[in-house]
């Protein structure tokens, strides 16, 4: 199964960005972006891809470990920002060196489990709301979203994400997300 670690807003916080990308929507251009959906919503902390069912219980061991010895943390969904002219997303503010060690760790979670992680980048803690199949001027929209602040959430759970493809063939089909396990992180509840 297709599988990433991710940090997911709770649902109050993504109705306050699902407000702000409605606005977006109204812009020049907003047609030919493809939006993503609220469901879908999630800070991706490592990307696993195809992981094999044999791997699953070491590596859900291995997650609730990096959860256990990673403390809860504030976050607010803010601003905007790019990757090249295809993708539209929104950052975060607060306890993003929390996140990016949680990002650390849950990669290496998966390393240690035999997960094949031979993508390694940067981390960039980034929400993606579009995405374009041709290149696109995103300035426009990544300026709207420069007053964008949302509301402080603290963050007490590491999700383990499966990504299930479009299959239809339907022009617009979005992946499907499911979360498939999730960890407190050390000291909530």
């Amino acid at each position: 199964m297709r599988l990433f670690a991710a940090v997911v807003p709770p649902a109050r916080e993504a109705d306050e960005l699902g407000r702000a990308v409605d606005r977006l929507k109204s812009l020049p251009g907003a047609d030919d972006l493809r939006w993503t959906g609220r469901p879908g919503w999630h800070y991706t902390l490592a990307f696993m891809g195809e992981v094999d069912d044999s791997l699953l219980p070491e590596l859900h061991e291995r997650l609730r470990r990096a959860a256990h010895r990673t403390a809860p943390f504030q976050l607010r969904m803010h601003q905007g920002g790019h990757f090249g002219r295809r993708v539209l997303w929104v950052s975060a503010a607060g306890g993003l060196e929390d996140m990016r060690l949680l990002a650390e760790r849950a990669d290496a979670a998966a390393r240690r489990s035999g997960v094949s992680m031979e993508e390694h980048r940067r981390y960039q803690v980034h929400l993606t709301v579009a995405r374009s199949r041709h290149d696109a001027d995103l300035r426009p929209f990544v300026d709207e979203l420069g007053t964008f602040e949302g509301t402080p959430w603290d963050v007490t759970e590491l999700a383990l994400v499966r990504s299930n493809l479009p299959v239809s063939g339907t022009a617009g089909e979005e992946p499907r997300y499911e979360v498939v396990g999730s960890w407190e992180l050390g000291g909530a509840g």
